[in-house]
């Protein structure tokens, strides 16, 4: 796999402060002159994950090669400083640090997992150096521990996310379970990871609110490969439906493992299972299957084309269609901020801490139209785009089969 881990290094080029420095060691932030500033990167870029992983990487790489072939912001050029966290959070927070000590680092994108962001957030925060992911969907990263109860308060002021949240991919999956499938049994099960857990119980609840029953529940555990407990707990339960909550490598193996002992039902999950790779692992039984996402099918989107186009024709490995455009929106949208506060400093970048602290103010004002909508963000940093998709797999596809704004209240 290609891996962009030393595009930029902090030795690699003669940098200070957030840019880069005549002869004379005049700092050369002015129209006219040459700055260059970073965007970070953290994604699992190997092993597990990795697919969707790539796809934020690559997603966030198009956007910065935009901004320089446009000269989006005037005397800057950009570049982009991608990092692996393998889906590990002690990695994931060792990469935050490296990204917080490379001072011409004005703003990173990701991580893929909500269990990778909580190690990273308070190292960002610590730096005010602005985070965006585009698929983290923990309601608590941005809302507090307490949000269920409706008291809800941003833990850290440097975090945004362009994914809107599991309180309403969860509900929207199980309003889709009941009214649109007419589905009374689910077996739930999850990886036990602050994804996969959290996106489970939520799912439960509300298609218990709804009206139907949880057959039965029970977890997994990353890197499993055998499941033949648990197909026989699910085929035990009489359950018309499994749902899970986590990511498509234990998934792609449960409906496989499902399918082959005789279970002919549907495996449901969110938008961590939503990648071509699942119905390439798992096959023909597969058919059937069903992942929400956030957002509208990339591919139906006019906004969308050109990104598109130019993934397929750099052949950048990993899945564009899941986060790929969420990552393209939140680098823009940190880009867009180094703009506004060059703008609104007489054409010239503060220097040091000062310019991170004001892109990350830029950055909550941001209000924009992106490739995957429009940009903006609430008093929480969530995504003002509350907009998701069912997809099932159909003829060895993933199909958008509703898209809806949803709140996350039974209804």
């Amino acid at each position: 796999m290609l891996i962009l881990t030393s595009v930029l290094t902090t030795g690699a080029l003669s940098l200070t402060a957030c840019g880069s420095r005549d002869d004379d060691g005049g700092d050369n932030s002015g129209d006219g002159e040459s700055t260059t500033l970073t965007i970070g990167v953290d994604a699992p870029l190997s092993g597990e994950n990795s697919a969707t992983g790539l796809g934020i990487q690559y997603g966030s790489q198009i956007a910065v090669d935009d901004a320089n072939k446009k000269n989006l912001v005037p005397g800057v050029t950009f570049k982009l400083k991608a990092l692996d966290d393998k889906a590990q959070p002690a990695t994931g927070q060792q990469n935050a640090s490296a990204l917080v000590g490379d001072k011409t680092v004005v703003g990173a994108v990701g991580p893929l997992n909500s269990g990778v962001a909580q190690s990273m957030q308070q190292v960002f925060n610590a730096a005010n150096l602005v985070q965006i992911s585009p698929s983290n969907t923990a309601p608590e990263l941005t809302q507090g521990k307490n949000w269920q109860s409706g008291d809800k308060k941003r833990p850290y002021a440097s975090y945004f996310r362009t994914a809107t949240t599991d309180a309403n991919q969860g509900g929207f999956a199980a309003a889709y379970a009941v009214k649109d499938l007419k589905k009374k049994r689910v077996f739930v099960v999850d990886d036990k990871q602050a994804y996969g857990a959290g996106l489970a119980k939520i799912f439960k609840e509300q298609f218990v609110k709804l009206g139907g029953k949880a057959a039965g529940t029970d977890h997994v555990n990353t890197g499993d490969k055998d499941f033949g407990s648990l197909v026989t707990k699910i085929k035990n339960s009489k359950a018309d439906m499994v749902y899970y909550g986590g990511q498509y490598d234990e998934s792609q193996l449960i409906t496989k493992q499902l399918k082959e002992a005789g279970a002919k039902i549907p495996l449901m999950g969110g938008d961590g299972m939503f990648t071509p790779t699942y119905i390439k692992t798992a096959g023909k039984v597969s058919e059937g299957d069903l992942a929400t996402s956030v957002g509208v099918p990339a591919d139906t989107l006019p906004s969308a084309q050109d990104f598109i186009k130019t993934y397929k024709a750099k052949k950048y490995k990993g899945d564009y269609g899941t986060y790929g455009g969420y990552s393209y929106d939140g680098a823009t949208a940190i880009i867009k901020a180094v703009g506004a506060v060059k703008d609104a400093n007489g054409g010239k970048l503060p220097t040091g801490d000062e310019l991170r602290k004001k892109v990350l103010e830029a950055v909550g004002k941001s209000n924009f139209d992106g490739i995957t909508g429009t940009v903006a963000f609430d008093k929480y940093g969530d995504t003002t785009n509350k907009q998701l998709t069912v997809y099932q797999v159909t003829k060895g596809e993933w199909k958008a089969v509703k898209t809806d704004e949803y709140t996350g209240e039974a209804n």
